[in-house]
């Protein structure tokens, strides 16, 4: 049966255009041609950029945020409480004021102290600036050398600069050192976010950039097998452009460099309006769904890689609503977080502790109280503009 569903699942017309089969896919005639089982590498890969990104974040991006003034959150901790705690991770964070009130009868608490504990309680949780600038260093370290490294692999290419030549000669079109290391190194750096997404900040859009990342893995893998490549590095090179900007927008704002925060985001809008927007559907859209006919009949694999990018398209076009809705609020004055990917589910009213907790806050010293009610602004709390500008603006 196994072999069954084996032969079923790389049949030819499939995966190939009529008249093509997988041996015309074998090295020979000096062309090497990429093959699944090259894919399989990816997995350790993963594996060793977690690790690299542990060292990273511990050895590196750790001391550079301290560098810059940002330090470890401390919050207030809970007190335990058996009956609290298995509402809070079995039922709901935010309980209801009917479920207040039966929580308070159950634990012999007042239903003050119940506020006060989910409050510290969903605080716990909460990550701080510190977890957020080291994901962020690792992302716009990958990015950055990812965007140069392709830059680098593409720039002398002729398909780099004429879309037709992506299918000239296609399928026989050997594949490059730099291809395959480009290709490996992402899919890689990809798996990497799905294995470590049980640990990474929780993110507003948490759902799409799951579907991201599948859409992306999926994607790469399907035109490697099948000899997409030029398109597919195409396609990374346009991703990887404004990821680089995002990500170090982002750092800024941690770093509360608002001039230097302000002047990146504005550069990462235009260049994710630029690529993913324009560039994106009105030249590799265009390319992967009208040249190729050209060469050869569709099949199930043309109309298949097309409608993964389409569902890459969409999650643009979500995106580049809230990155709008951010340059809307930049523009009057009211932004006070990130609308696009890094606004954690975060409390409105933990803004405002009871005078118990205002009390303890203030025992701890150091402006604790005041850099905690900072972070309830989200990511990009800083880039509210200075008021007179008021007066006379956010992947993969």
């Amino acid at each position: 049966m196994f072999d069954t569903l084996h032969e079923w699942f790389w049949w030819d017309r499939i995966w190939l255009p009529v008249n093509l089969t997988w041996a015309d896919l074998e090295d020979r005639d000096g062309r090497v041609y990429a093959k699944a089982s090259h894919l399989y590498v990816t997995v350790p890969y993963a594996f060793a950029f977690l690790l690299i990104r542990y060292l990273f974040e511990r050895w590196i991006a750790t001391p550079l945020a301290f560098s810059v003034g940002i330090k470890q959150k401390i919050n207030l901790k809970a007190e335990d409480n058996p009956i609290l705690e298995a509402y809070y991770t079995t039922q709901y964070r935010k309980p209801s004021q009917a479920d207040i009130d039966g929580l308070s009868k159950k634990s012999s608490l007042s239903v003050r102290q119940v506020e006060r504990w989910f409050r510290r309680r969903r605080s716990q949780d909460r990550p701080g600036v510190l977890k957020k600038f080291r994901e962020a260093s690792w992302r716009f370290v990958f990015y950055l050398f990812a965007f140069i490294g392709g830059t680098t692999a593409l720039y002398d290419k002729e398909w780099f600069y004429d879309t037709q030549e992506v299918w000239m000669g296609f399928p026989k079109q050997s594949m490059l050192e730099s291809q395959y290391w480009y290709y490996i190194l992402e899919l890689s750096f990809y798996g990497s976010l799905l294995f470590s997404v049980a640990f990474d900040v929780k993110r507003k859009d948490f759902q799409e950039q799951i579907i991201h990342h599948l859409a992306t893995l999926v994607l790469l893998s399907f035109s490697w097998c099948v000899n997409y490549i030029r398109i597919g590095t195409l396609v990374m090179l346009v991703h990887d452009a404004s990821d680089v900007l995002l990500e170090s927008a982002k750092l800024f704002n941690y770093a509360k460099w608002e001039k230097t925060c302000q002047t990146l985001f504005v550069l990462f809008a235009i260049v994710f309006m630029v690529t993913r927007l324009i560039i994106f559907p009105f030249w590799l859209i265009h390319c992967t769904w009208v040249y190729p006919v050209h060469h050869y009949p569709a099949f199930f694999g043309y109309y298949f890689f097309n409608v993964m990018l389409v569902v890459l398209l969409c999650l643009h076009i979500f995106w580049a609503y809230l990155i709008l809705c951010m340059i809307r609020k930049f523009m009057i004055g009211s932004l006070t977080r990130d609308e696009r990917s890094d606004n954690e589910e975060e409390d409105e009213e933990d803004s405002s502790p009871t005078e118990d907790e205002s009390e303890e806050q203030h025992k701890l010293g150091n402006g604790l109280a005041a850099d905690e009610k900072e972070d309830k602004n989200g990511c990009f709390g800083c880039l509210s503009p200075p008021e007179t500008i008021c007066r006379s603006k956010t992947v993969y």
